[in-house]
């Protein structure tokens, strides 16, 4: 099969009423209205991974509560080989003005895309029906626009990178893509910076990403449950694994069974100060950069640099990981005794998406300050899980972290990504200034409860598929 169903569980709207209060009617009456419009219709998303990065993320909970909520929802992910994925993350890198591998985007490219999605746009066209409508998320996706514009379907193409300021590179991807997506009805971008020129603005739409507060990479979790998930993990001594426990999606319970691939002379301290980044192994999120900042700067001997991301097995669409991972692995061995000691790296295991997030949750709970030195970034969710969870958070003014942070209120933004002085002394100040730490902490939290909540996106795409729906009719 070209396509891979995945399931989506109903997750009940309702448990927003008490954390959201009176703007909860904003959301029940939005709810209702899609409801009774999407009436025998379905709602596609079609992406190329259903776990690891912030698409996934997105989707697994935002569906989960739009079917709740009484809307038919349906996940689909498109697959490919290693030619096509390697051309869609040159695709990517480029759209975030990166030349990635340097390799060119022109007729053999295409000739590639085409022939790996050509069985997947059969199989989607003869899937879905006229009235519904169709999400298409990122570059790997954009070649079925036209099968499924043809089948009478409604198609949104949904674009979650970008560049703030593009240069030719990017130019170079929209050239590539823009053939395809052309003929959707309606384009996505998580902020207008992002949009692309040429396009026809009526049918840009700008909706940010957003955090679900209940899923186990951002429910709460007490001090014991931390501790006993990280020893699980293998970032610290305990063995208490009955506490390592979580809530999964549907309301039962889950425990962290499995451990992360861990690269360190030891686990981590209980009292050890810890800085934190969480993402992919990739290029663009500047890991060994981080390394370098912390090395040359951080000469506290009891703190600690934790970079975390998923295990590179587990990603099908990113084939760099891999590569990625080993370059960093490659530079802390290279360090002084004395600071290679204090830093630890950890590959996530993904057998179980939620089993991840519950550690992902746990690690920024243990930690005291969240970073994101991104080069370029769409959105960066991992600045609003950490903002959620009152952690002081300092991060490239990249993309869509400038839309989360507002600087010196609620985390710190640092101008010049390359600047490692000026992010040190960001560092050494958070680590002795708990006053000032708390107080970005605390307006973090609030922060992401006023504008970054899944709530709000369900609320936008409500509106965003009435108002199309409404233009598709009124053109026949």
């Amino acid at each position: 099969m070209a396509l891979t169903h995945v399931p989506v569980a109903p997750l009940p709207p309702q448990r927003f009423r008490e954390l959201l209060g009176d703007r909860y009617g904003d959301l029940e009456e939005a709810i209702a209205s899609a409801r009774e419009r999407f009436a025998g219709r379905a709602v596609w998303h079609v992406n190329s991974t259903a776990r690891g990065g912030g698409v996934a993320e997105l989707l697994q909970s935002l569906l989960a509560y739009a079917r709740g909520g009484g809307v038919d929802t349906r996940w689909v992910v498109v697959g490919g080989n290693p030619d096509f994925f390697q051309i869609t993350k040159r695709i990517h890198n480029n759209l975030h003005g990166s030349a990635g591998d340097g390799g060119s985007l022109g007729e053999a490219e295409h000739k590639v895309y085409d022939e790996t999605l050509r069985e997947a746009a059969e199989e989607l066209a003869d899937t879905v029906a006229p009235n519904d409508i169709v999400f298409l998320h990122d570059p790997q996706t954009a070649g079925l626009v036209k099968a499924v514009r043809e089948t009478g379907a409604t198609v949104v193409w949904r674009c979650h990178v970008g560049l703030d300021l593009p240069n030719d590179l990017a130019r170079q991807a929209w050239d590539f893509l823009r053939g395809y997506v052309e003929e959707a009805q309606a384009y996505v971008f998580s902020r207008e910076e992002f949009v692309w020129e040429g396009l026809d603005r009526e049918k840009v739409w700008i909706v940010a990403p957003s955090i679900d507060a209940f899923s186990p990479k951002n429910q709460e979790l007490g001090a014991e449950a931390v501790k006993a998930i990280l020893a699980v993990a293998g970032l610290r001594e305990g063995d208490d694994v009955t506490r390592a426990t979580f809530t999964r999606e549907d309301g039962s319970p889950g425990r962290v069974d499995r451990a992360a691939e861990m690269f360190q002379e030891g686990p981590i301290p209980d009292d050890a100060p810890l800085i934190t980044q969480v993402s992919r192994w990739d290029r663009l999120k500047d890991p060994i950069g981080v390394v370098q900042c912390f090395a040359a700067h951080l000469d506290d001997p009891d703190a600690r640099l934790l970079l975390a991301g998923p295990s590179v097995a587990a990603v099908s669409d990113d084939p760099e990981g891999a590569e990625v991972l080993a370059e960093v692995k490659y530079y802390r061995q290279e360090l002084e005794s004395a600071v290679r000691r204090r830093v630890h790296l950890a590959t996530l295991p993904m057998d179980d998406v939620q089993e991840n997030a519950a550690i992902v949750n746990a690690i920024q709970r243990r930690s005291d300050i969240v970073v994101q030195k991104s080069l370029a970034e769409g959105f960066g969710l991992t600045v609003a899980e950490a903002m959620w969870k009152a952690r002081p958070v300092v991060a490239t003014k990249r993309g869509g972290i400038q839309d989360q942070i507002v600087d010196g209120e609620s985390g710190v933004l640092l101008d010049d990504p390359m600047d490692l002085e000026t992010m040190g002394r960001v560092l050494v100040r958070l680590l002795g200034d708990h006053e000032y730490a708390g107080r970005l902490g605390a307006a973090a939290r609030q922060r992401v409860e006023d504008q970054f909540l899944g709530t709000r996106s369900l609320i936008q795409y409500a509106q965003l598929l009435e108002e199309l729906l409404k233009h598709v009719g009124a053109t026949g």
